[in-house]
């Protein structure tokens, strides 16, 4: 399985964490936490949300593609539920449809075993670019 690394700046930020990834699913987590995530209206940032699922869509497609592969996002339609509040936030994916091109894949955002998000988005797979 291609590797999918968190090992960079924005995912350290953030605080995103991998959990479990094979076989075109892939589970991320996120603690929330008031002073680094919250937005002024006293909940998480809808971006941190979204951050987390985009990054587990990504994560479920490289599960399946080869070495020589990559995946960008393209297109996520995000629906927000439920206010997010501090504590575990789990995002669990799923590729519905892998092309040559695109993938289809399904997100859903759990707090304290509640839906809170969900979310369905394509990405694009091409050549991995060379050096």
């Amino acid at each position: 399985m291609k590797p999918f690394g968190q090992d960079f700046h924005f995912a350290r930020t953030l605080g995103l964490e991998m959990v479990e990834r094979a076989d075109g699913r892939c589970v991320m987590a996120i603690d929330i936490e008031r002073e680094r995530h919250f937005n002024p209206q006293g909940a998480a940032h809808g971006g941190v949300a979204y951050s987390l699922a985009d990054s587990a869509m990504g994560g479920a497609v490289t599960s399946l593609l080869p070495d020589d592969r990559w995946c960008a996002t393209l297109e996520i339609k995000f629906n927000y539920h439920a206010r997010v509040v501090e504590g575990r936030l789990t995002c669990e994916a799923k590729v519905l449809h892998l092309g040559k091109r695109i993938a289809n894949i399904d997100a859903r955002l759990y707090q304290d075993d509640k839906l809170v998000s969900s979310a369905n988005g394509n990405f694009a797979i091409f050549a991995a670019p060379t050096a």
